[in-house]
């Protein structure tokens, strides 16, 4: 059984998906991580995003994992854990310009879909429900107020420790919703058969309510 989320940054994909995952008892596959870790490795080695080639070049020398320890996701590139440092501000952007390179996500897939045979799976990012796994029987598409968006993403990179004026966040997320949703391969939209999910006055349990009513009809 794979469950597909996916939708833009700020929807609350992540708290979600970790709530249904435990709920269900299923293994939680956050897909964005897993491009984070491969801008994270571009960053660190100081190579230039823009040149498609190059960040192409690095994928063979990278080794990355992610594992699941005591209801924890780690990821870990070149045997490093580097889960703590993937969220940050100059990360997140990074994230959404080598999320366009036809390598990155040629290279990616498999992964994603390797985490998906070790058994019943709630995945979530950008293009899980048309791409990653277009089979899946259960998708959601999550949206929200962009106001709202910006608000939950601000007090999240404020928690943890990112100084941050609002309206910079509110700037950083709109470059890269065009980012995602206009790139050639894999843009962010939703599958034809998404049920859709306004979260922008629900809480997390709430959406995770709703969720598991539509799943009980699957299983």
């Amino acid at each position: 059984m794979i469950v597909a989320i996916d939708g833009p940054a700020g929807v609350g994909k992540s708290t979600v998906a970790r709530l249904l995952a435990g709920r269900l008892k299923y293994l939680y596959l956050d897909t964005g991580a897993l491009y984070r870790a491969v801008a994270w490795t571009v960053l660190q080695r100081g190579v230039d995003m823009a040149d498609q080639k190059a960040v192409a070049a690095l994928l063979p020398l990278t080794s990355l994992k992610m594992e699941f320890e005591n209801e924890t996701v780690v990821v870990r590139v070149n045997d490093k854990d580097v889960t703590g440092e993937l969220r940050s501000p100059a990360v997140s952007a990074s994230a959404s310009v080598v999320s366009a390179i036809p390598a990155v996500r040629a290279w990616l897939l498999p992964v994603q879909r390797s985490i998906g045979e070790r058994g019943s799976v709630v995945a979530e990012g950008r293009d899980i429900g048309t791409k990653v796994f277009p089979s899946a029987p259960v998708k959601f598409f999550l949206e929200a107020d962009p106001t709202v968006r910006a608000e939950r993403r601000h007090r999240e990179l404020v928690a943890a420790g990112h100084a941050r004026e609002i309206e910079q966040t509110s700037t950083e997320m709109a470059g890269r919703d065009s980012r995602d949703r206009s790139r050639a391969v894999a843009p962010l939209v939703p599958a034809e058969d998404a049920h859709h999910i306004d979260t922008s006055r629900l809480s997390a349990a709430e959406v995770v309510d709703l969720m598991m009513g539509i799943i009980a009809a699957k299983l």
